[in-house]
């Protein structure tokens, strides 16, 4: 059945940031497919959370605390999977985000800490996840959580939509390099309800964001972490190095506020 296809039974998955937002959804969607999934992130509260809820679905998890600036944390997030599982099959690479600022105000130092978050990092997981994939599974996949921001312009955010656009390239090169035996693809996510965005929403806020979305809502979690499955399973087993616009159907910024002049 083609349903089948979308099972991931006894695969095992590792999803950076999976305490909140996006790579939580992520990491429950791929339990619910049969995955056993390590929860890798800062805060140990909430990856504990996120892992007993994987358990209670059936699936074995195994949460890793883990600041993915760090190579060390990274080596050992691997070394630890594969002590546990003995095997790695899918990486999601969602830890990253980097705070507003306007171009001038943004030091080097800033754009440089954006760019080791959202893309040094994933491509240094990668690095290390995927010869273990060749070696235990003999095949793999990778999926970069990117953002619509690195697609069109979105003043005030120079170093996130620049490392981002980025994150989007070095999937395409990977994707490419790596074919056929690990798929590497991304997906620009557009205004998702998660708690970085919440920190900014209030009534007003989604009303106007609505409006300026052709689907009239903003994302949710599970609208990400359905292309996310749909990426890592068999089901998308002829697509790689591409990059999943799951963004409402935006074609410019919803964000709503005048963009900063010199």
């Amino acid at each position: 059945m083609l349903l089948d296809r979308f099972k991931l039974t006894d695969k095992v998955a590792i999803v950076t940031g999976a305490g909140r937002g996006i790579g939580h959804g992520c990491a429950l969607a791929f339990a619910e497919a049969g995955a056993n999934v390590v929860c890798a992130a800062r805060t140990k509260e909430q990856i504990d959370a996120t892992a007993e809820q994987i358990r209670k679905l059936g699936r074995k998890a195994l949460p890793i605390e883990c600041d993915v600036n760090e190579q060390a944390h990274l080596q050992r997030v691997v070394d630890i999977t594969l002590e546990t599982f003995g095997r790695i099959d899918i990486v999601v690479n969602n830890a990253g985000g980097t705070a507003p600022s306007e171009a001038l105000w943004t030091t080097e130092q800033m754009f440089n800490e954006a760019f080791q978050f959202n893309v040094t990092s994933a491509f240094a997981l990668t690095r290390l996840a995927v010869p273990q994939m060749l070696k235990t599974a003999g095949t793999g996949s990778i999926v970069n959580i990117s953002s619509a921001a690195g697609r069109f312009p979105l003043a005030g955010f120079v170093a996130y939509s620049t490392a981002k656009a980025a994150l989007s390239q070095m999937t395409r090169v990977l994707g490419h390099e790596f074919a056929p035996k690990v798929r590497v693809n991304a997906i620009a996510v557009g205004a998702t309800e998660t708690t970085a965005l919440g920190m900014f929403l209030d009534d007003d806020l989604r009303s106007k964001m609505e409006k300026l979305t052709p689907m009239a809502r903003l994302g949710t979690v599970e609208d990400i972490a359905i292309c996310a499955l749909y990426l890592a399973s068999p089901a998308a087993g002829w697509v790689t190095g591409k990059v999943f616009e799951v963004d409402g159907g935006t074609e410019t910024s919803n964000w709503p506020f005048d963009a900063p002049k010199i």
